[in-house]
């Protein structure tokens, strides 16, 4: 069961022979360079490409490249499948294409997460019935600080628990917590529903707590052996393998993949010692995974993820049967934003979509308030709907992996279940997860990801939408009671947006003079990339508005030069050329202190300039600076 030795492309008898389907007629089909020369044509007229530059070159100019380095092109064609491995068919190794044939009939399980409130635990009950009456087949618990274990039956009172799955954790005491639900199921003296678990997960709370994890919360060994007995006895899963755990640090996609498949290594390890078969100990597993608003992303992840384990447990001698993966998603926390928090609703959107495309078992839609604090009624409404919707009246759940034969989605599976594989072997090269967390080689790993995906941030190279590009300076958040210190949505999730949201906290006490050249069809478009910039970090803007000439646009600056010592001209190339350096030395002698330019400064003798793809944050702090 310890043998991890071999690839993923080593020959099995469990993948099926793959056959084709041709969708279009012969007249209809176009080849490769055809559609080159089509979309070399549309990136020409928009500069990015000359005339004497290749069609060919168009591939390179819109593939992106992922965090972990695969490349995501614009299109997939057949070519992309060439070295594929095959994905077999739902419901059979390597469950690629999902954990079962047939959808069950309520799609997915929607899973709504809870963690009491700052004013104790009144009326949870209530709202937990409530929350199952509306469109929620399950609940999800944790346990601890703002609501002790002791409250969980009287949390649950009136649930139907042999209909509705409970799923409890608690990083600081994993083992009471799995105690208390036993507790619970052992009183209610019926049969739990399927996907029930104990979720202890030492790992994952090593990883959420850091030094601060009390050691018996950590104790592979012991918490599994404590746990084994509890899930046989009362009929549940016991653990969970809680991939988000690294996904709220900052890990790519591959890094999250790979280390739970390590720790899924540990814990088959920790449980055959127990005396369990490898079957057995597979039946006692769930893994918990983070989906982001990157669609195509998600949906490759999650069926990379089940093809990779089934890897993994046939390694460890487990029967094809008991290979299968069972998938909890959660919409990823660091993608949400504090500021212009509706976005967050697109967001989780796009992310449960992506996850029951691919397959997921069970999905929890996270409020678009989380990040402010304590979600209120509205935000969980809009969240449970949110897969309501999906199911119900998209009908996402009715096909087996829609994904399933797309050309991109299968390369970027492919490669992405590549890269988890390489990370897991990186994991086991360091003695495992617990050693490579120790010495503190995967947390680095995650720390470069970080730089490179901030890096990218502070460029809007990765925009985020209401934080770093168009920002609502001027919104009124709505107040939300504060998150309990104990629940991971506060200090152990790194958002993205985190170092605009910090700008933002604290709003620059004076705002910027933007002086418009000429006309409005002039100045316009950089008037209004500057506005949106600066907003971004917190800085507020006086615009000019239409001026002719230099005496004209001093005189609307005059009266406010003594609170405005930063000036942005804002302007087109021609007007830049015709009045540009006159205007720059009349706003000095009108008590200009400091003057930035938008667009390249040219001949201009300016103190800054701002364009697409500087250092957004370096920027802003600069200009932060001048004003204070």
């Amino acid at each position: 069961m310890t043998d991890l030795e071999g690839g993923l492309d080593e020959p099995t008898e469990l993948e099926p022979e793959q056959g084709s389907l041709a969708l279009v007629d012969e007249a209809d089909r176009y080849s490769r360079e055809q559609w080159e020369s089509a979309t070399a044509a549309v990136l020409r007229k928009s500069r990015r490409l000359t005339e004497d530059d290749a069609d060919a070159l168009v591939w390179e100019k819109l593939t992106r490249t992922s965090l972990e380095g695969v490349a995501i092109p614009p299109i997939g064609s057949a070519a992309d499948l060439e070295d594929v491995a095959p994905t077999g068919s739902p419901g059979a190794a390597p469950y690629t294409r999902g954990r079962t044939a047939v959808r069950p009939e309520i799609g997915w399980d929607v899973r709504p997460s809870w963690s009491g409130g700052p004013d104790g635990n009144a009326g949870l009950n209530e709202s937990v019935l409530a929350e199952l009456e509306t469109g929620a087949t399950s609940l999800w618990f944790r346990l601890g600080g703002a609501l002790p274990g002791d409250d969980l039956a009287a949390a649950l009172a009136g649930v139907l628990l042999d209909l509705a799955p409970v799923v409890v954790e608690s990083p600081t005491d994993p083992v009471g917590a799995a105690e208390a639900l036993a507790a619970v199921l052992r009183d209610a003296g019926t049969t739990p529903a399927d996907g029930t678990n104990l979720g202890a997960d030492p790992v994952g709370a090593r990883v959420r707590l850091g030094a601060d994890a009390p050691a018996s919360a950590v104790d592979v060994g012991a918490v599994v052996a404590a746990v084994v007995p509890l899930a046989r006895e009362v009929g549940t899963l016991g653990l969970v393998v809680d991939g988000t755990a690294l996904h709220d640090l900052g890990a790519s996609d591959a890094q999250e993949l790979g280390y739970v498949l390590a720790v899924g290594a540990t814990y088959l390890r920790a449980l055959v010692a127990t005396g369990l078969t490898v079957d057995e100990a597979l039946g006692l597993l769930e893994f918990r995974l983070a989906v982001t608003d990157e669609q195509f992303t998600s949906i490759a992840k999650l069926r990379a993820a089940r093809r990779t384990w089934a890897r993994l447990a046939e390694l460890s001698g487990a029967s094809p049967e008991a290979s299968a993966q069972r998938q909890h998603a959660v919409t990823s926390q660091p993608m949400m934003s504090k500021y212009d928090p509706w976005v967050n609703m697109l967001r989780t959107t796009v992310a449960a979509f992506a996850a029951g495309v691919a397959g997921a078992d069970a999905v929890t839609v996270h409020p678009f308030d989380t990040p402010l604090g304590v979600p209120d009624g509205l935000g969980r409404r809009i969240a449970r709907n949110t897969s309501s919707l999906l199911i119900h009246e998209s009908h996402v759940a009715k096909v087996a992996d829609p994904a399933g034969g797309s050309y991109a989605v299968e390369r970027l599976t492919d490669d992405l279940a590549r890269a988890a594989w390489a990370e897991l072997g990186l994991l086991e090269e360091a003695g495992g997860v617990e050693a490579a967390l120790a010495d503190g080689s995967l947390r680095a790993r995650v720390d470069d990801v970080v730089a490179r995906r901030e890096k990218e941030i502070a460029r809007r190279k990765r925009p985020l939408t209401g934080v770093s590009e168009f920002p609502n300076l001027g919104e009124t958040l709505p107040e939300r009671a504060a998150t309990p210190a104990d629940w991971t949505g506060s200090d152990a999730v790194r958002r993205y947006g985190a170092s605009y949201e910090a700008l933002r906290d604290a709003p620059a006490s004076r705002p910027v003079f933007v002086a418009t050249l000429g006309p409005i069809a002039a100045h316009t478009a950089r008037a209004t990339f500057v506005g949106n910039l600066l907003a971004a970090g917190g800085i507020d803007t006086h615009v000019a508005g239409a001026t002719d000439g230099v005496d004209e646009l001093v005189a609307a600056y005059r009266p406010v030069a003594g609170e405005q010592p930063v000036v942005c001209l804002a302007g087109n190339d021609k007007a830049y050329d015709a009045w540009g350096a006159d205007a720059v030395a009349a706003l000095r002698e009108a008590g200009a202190t400091w003057v930035v330019v938008a667009g390249k400064a040219g001949d201009l003798r300016v103190d800054d300039a701002v364009a697409m793809g500087v250092d957004a944050l370096d920027f802003l702090t600069r200009t932060r600076e001048k004003l204070a």
